[in-house]
């Protein structure tokens, strides 16, 4: 009777597919495609929100109001993610926002007005940041089985993907309508997550080799990290750290190509490359990011990170040329690389899905907060002396990761 139950066994293994859970490695590529994925929906998006806004006859106060859709989704839906992700877990969770991603996207391309445009815009915000929540906390997770600080590389998958999308984007406009190009987003989004899901649902969440393994079964949802008032308030202290970089980035993406253009009289095509070089050497940045943590640590990285940030962009904000402001915004890009998957990580590392989620939505809240200061400021002082605020904050994430350097420095590396 063994017999036979092995030989049944292996027949049902040949039919049914093989069954065991997929290998660490296997898990990290699947996670590194959801990642490169969300940034290239959300490039495929931001690139067509010129010609939405001639399609909806936005105006362009209007248009904003209606962008803060995917701002106040992803926002909201990021704390929720928490929760979901300690209750069902977050490879499941993972999978079902990129559907939902990959869905929605597809949507702002079919309304006519502002007011639905905002509309269809907070269900893809949601999405968008549902799903950076959750693959984020599959990656801690993972991170804590292999004890390699790999977090950088799944940041720069996502901002390869970004650049992808974004360059796609730019060659179709001309020839695809936003709704075509949008719709044929959405069948890539849903071939990728269908071909990369199985490896997500199949994998059981990775228990840390620094605690005690236990059994349990495949399907379980990951065990909630308790986050009580020291731990909340150190997550919180990665936030900001997190903050601090999203407001440069966010700001760079909205002013930078003003600046060049208004401030220094770079003709429209080398204004536009000024975000381009910072998004290329914050993707370069990214990839050598697991070499540099497990070389110099997260401190000296965090710390050094934001000092050649905060030098890169003081030269980028007040260079009196082209080319040195082009400079300092490859500089900042390089120095701000690392800060954000680094503090995003230690948060998760702390307090789980929880400490994912409150980093990652004090920066997001970065990213929001840095183009109207900067344009407040600008009114007010100048757009050079506004755009110094990103070198202030870069010194304050310099300055906090130095005032972290004794929490949770076991982690990750």
């Amino acid at each position: 009777m063994p017999q036979v139950n092995k030989i049944r066994s292996a027949r049902s293994e040949k039919l049914g597919g093989n069954t065991a859970p997929p290998s660490p490695a296997r898990l990290r590529a699947a996670l590194t495609v959801f990642f490169a994925l969300d940034g290239f929906l959300f490039a495929g998006w931001v690139v067509r929100i010129p010609a939405i806004k001639h399609q909806t006859g936005a105006s362009a106060s209007t248009l904003g109001l209606a962008l803060l859709g995917v701002s106040a989704g992803a926002v909201i839906t990021m704390m929720l993610t928490g929760s979901l992700c300690r209750r069902y877990g977050s490879h499941g969770v993972t999978v079902a926002c990129g559907v939902l991603l990959s869905l929605s996207i597809a949507l702002p391309a079919q309304m006519a007005s502002a007011l639905t445009l905002g509309l269809v815009l907070l269900l893809f915000g949601a999405a968008y940041g549902g799903l950076n929540v959750a693959m984020n906390s599959a990656a801690v997770d993972l991170i804590a089985a292999l004890r390699r600080p790999v977090m950088p590389s799944f940041h720069a998958a996502f901002s390869f993907g970004g650049m992808a999308g974004a360059g796609l984007g730019g060659l179709v406009a001309g020839s695809l309508s936003p709704a075509a190009h949008l719709f044929a987003l959405t069948g890539l989004g849903l071939l990728v997550t269908a071909v990369t899901a199985p490896v997500l649902l199949r994998a059981r969440p990775p228990a840390s080799p620094a605690s005690p393994a236990q059994e349990r079964p495949a399907d379980a949802p990951e065990q909630p990290k308790g986050m009580g008032a020291h731990a909340r308030r150190i997550v919180v202290l990665f936030g900001v750290i997190a903050l601090c970089t999203a407001y440069g980035e966010g700001a760079l993406a909205e002013w930078g190509a003003l600046h060049l253009s208004q401030d220094l009289g770079a003709a429209p095509g080398l204004a536009a490359a000024g975000y381009s070089v910072f998004a290329l050497t914050m993707a370069i940045g990214r990839l050598t990011g697991t070499a540099l943590l497990e070389r110099f640590g997260q401190t000296r990285t965090l710390v050094a990170g934001g000092a050649t940030a905060a030098a890169g962009m003081l030269l980028g904000a007040l260079g009196p040329a082209v080319w040195l402001t082009l400079l300092g915004f490859a500089v900042a890009g390089l120095g701000l690389a690392n800060i954000f998957p680094v503090a995003v990580g230690r948060a998760g590392a702390l307090a789980g899905p929880s400490g994912v989620a409150a980093a990652s939505t004090l920066g997001y809240g970065g990213m929001l907060l840095g183009p109207p200061v900067i344009g407040f400021l600008a009114d007010w002082i100048s757009l050079p002396v506004a755009l110094t605020t990103v070198t202030l904050l870069a010194a304050v994430a310099a300055v906090l990761g130095w005032t972290a350097r004794n929490v949770g420095e076991h982690v990750n590396g």
